[in-house]
């Protein structure tokens, strides 16, 4: 059985549950949430060794997709939507082919179920670098963090991971794990897998992560998908375009 995850409640009506990428967590889609909450009951899920989730050196999409298993039948959510972006998309996706007729629509936000090449290796070296039990303030972790990485945005979004007492500071995601499995995170799902369910995937126009030359092969494992581009947009669609985003999510989960 998987681990028992923290998730965050709210909203009133049909059942989505989001699923939040690498070095994510739930907080991260909170404003989202909040923009669907009249219409949508929302549990809003830390995946294991990120948020408030349990730490573990067992991490790959397999166990991910076993925690959501765990999640849906503890929390009776048979028939829900399931929403995942990046990481948390290929977790989505594989469970939703594990267990078919489960869910009632999927979502998968920037992400295919295609292998990616290595591409974390900065920001790993970057939050590995930060002494966590030496430093006083974020502000000494930021400036450790810019040697490595250079945009702002991104190093507000990993930085959030840092948690503060009066102890000093820790890391919420089990860093050492994420580091050590970071080639389970950009393997490819097995090719085999199909998924007939209704499927909507998101692209950023500005990101490179579902290539157009990627579709049919999308197409292949989910038969039932449609594809939707957001315009000026990279991975942080949610982020990045909320209000399009919300728009585009909304009208595929009323069809």
């Amino acid at each position: 059985m998987g681990q028992k995850l923290f998730y965050r409640k709210l909203g009133q009506g049909r059942p989505l549950v989001v699923v939040h990428g690498l070095f994510g967590s739930s907080d991260n889609w909170l404003s989202i949430a909040k923009m669907l909450e009249e219409t949508h009951t929302l549990y809003l899920v830390d995946l294991r060794n990120h948020g408030q989730s349990v730490h573990s050196s067992t991490f790959d999409y397999s166990t991910m997709a076993d925690d959501l298993h765990d999640f849906l039948v503890a929390h009776d959510l048979k028939g829900c939507d399931l929403m995942g972006h990046s990481m948390g998309g290929k977790a989505a996706m594989l469970f939703a082919a594990l267990n078919p007729g489960y869910l009632r629509k999927l979502i998968v936000v920037d992400i295919g179920p295609k292998q990616y090449p290595l591409h974390h290796n900065e920001i790993l070296a970057g939050l590995n670098a930060i002494p966590i039990e030496a430093i006083q303030s974020r502000g000494e972790a930021d400036k450790v963090l810019s040697e490595y990485v250079q945009e702002v945005g991104i190093r507000q979004f990993l930085l959030k991971n840092l948690s503060r007492s009066s102890e000093g500071f820790s890391w919420k995601i089990n860093l050492k794990v994420l580091t050590e499995k970071i080639e389970e995170i950009v393997k490819s799902l097995p090719e085999n897998l199909i998924y007939e369910g209704s499927t909507l995937f998101v692209r950023g126009s500005k990101s490179n992560y579902i290539l157009d030359e990627d579709i049919y092969e999308i197409e292949n494992q989910f038969p039932n998908a449609s594809t939707k581009d957001v315009a000026n947009a990279g991975h942080w669609i949610h982020a990045e375009q909320p209000g399009i985003f919300v728009e585009i999510i909304k009208k595929y989960l009323d069809e």
